[in-house]
């Protein structure tokens, strides 16, 4: 199908529209890159298996967001149904799914063929929020960047919180307490508080965990676990969510300087993210760096 050009039909150039399943495949590509660039996670069905008479074919995708919306067509009726529903649950889980169905004998259609379904919810990088740009905050920036995430540092000190000692983070000068409320807090965010400052470190944590969270991270002793949560305890804090503040943060290498106890750190946010564990009991103590970072 060919149409003129802005040069108009005698110019002798002509635009090539593409065909109707590339068209539908590049509203798919842009509605999955649109949403993922808003941090919102979408699901991609494509059919991978056919048999006897079926609505489509080999290769047909549909991209299903949160609220149910479609774009694309893998054939409608009652087996775009029963995808879209697995879909949404698979935005729950995070696992991908294949579904066969026969299309009659499960789901009532006259097709009377077989299909089988990949649906593969795809997610936005993990955000990782980190509070404070010291030595161990510079180089958790770094590792997690490498590790997958999007990373967002916040440091009221100009001479830290700076793009040329962050490349790659989304670099906050601003207090701390107040930019929380613009934020990208939401249940799968991760969040480690690295300030110099033990009494800003309470009041984020406290501040934090009224925000949905991953994983909520404070680096320091056990000493100081001990006496923040306690004392958040006090105020009215409840047990449950102060037993999920992870304090102190990193898995158990035996990390002294600030890149090891990135890597360190990375590790179980990687743990976290594919696992749903923080490795607890295996928190090393840090070491307290050159700037008095705990």
């Amino acid at each position: 199908d060919r149409t003129p050009t802005a040069d108009g039909p005698t110019s002798g150039r002509t635009r090539t529209r593409p065909p109707p399943r590339l068209g539908a495949m590049l509203d798919i590509t842009q509605a999955a890159a649109e949403a993922l660039a808003r941090r919102v996670a979408v699901v991609l069905c494509t059919v991978i298996d056919r048999g006897g008479s079926t609505p489509r074919g080999l290769g047909a995708k549909m991209l299903v967001r949160e609220d149910g919306s479609i774009v694309g067509t893998i054939g409608g009726g009652a087996v775009e149904h029963a995808v879209r529903e697995r879909a949404q649950e698979a935005l729950r889980t995070g696992r991908p799914e294949r579904y066969a169905v026969h299309l009659t004998r499960e789901l009532a259609m006259c097709c009377g063929g077989r299909m089988e379904v990949l649906i593969d919810p795809l997610f936005p990088p993990p955000m990782l929020l980190i509070f404070g740009a010291g030595h161990v905050g510079t180089a958790l920036a770094s590792v997690a960047g490498a590790a997958g995430f999007a990373v967002t540092v916040v440091d009221s000190r100009e001479e830290w919180a700076s793009a040329e000692r962050l490349p790659g983070a989304d670099v906050r000068c601003a207090d701390p307490l107040d930019e929380l409320a613009t934020l990208p807090f939401s249940p799968q965010t991760f969040v480690v508080i690295t300030t110099h400052d033990h009494a800003l470190d309470e009041r984020l944590v406290e501040r934090c965990l009224q925000q949905p969270h991953r994983y909520l991270g404070m680096i320091g002793s056990r000493a100081k676990a001990v006496r923040i949560l306690g004392r958040l305890e006090a105020q009215g804090a409840s047990r449950a969510s102060l037993d999920a503040v992870v304090c102190p943060i990193g898995l158990d290498l035996g990390a002294e300087e600030p890149g090891e106890i990135a890597v360190s750190v990375v590790a179980q946010l990687i743990q976290a993210r594919r696992r749903g564990t923080h490795g607890t009991g295996t928190r090393p103590t840090q070491a307290r760096s050159a700037t008095g970072e705990p």
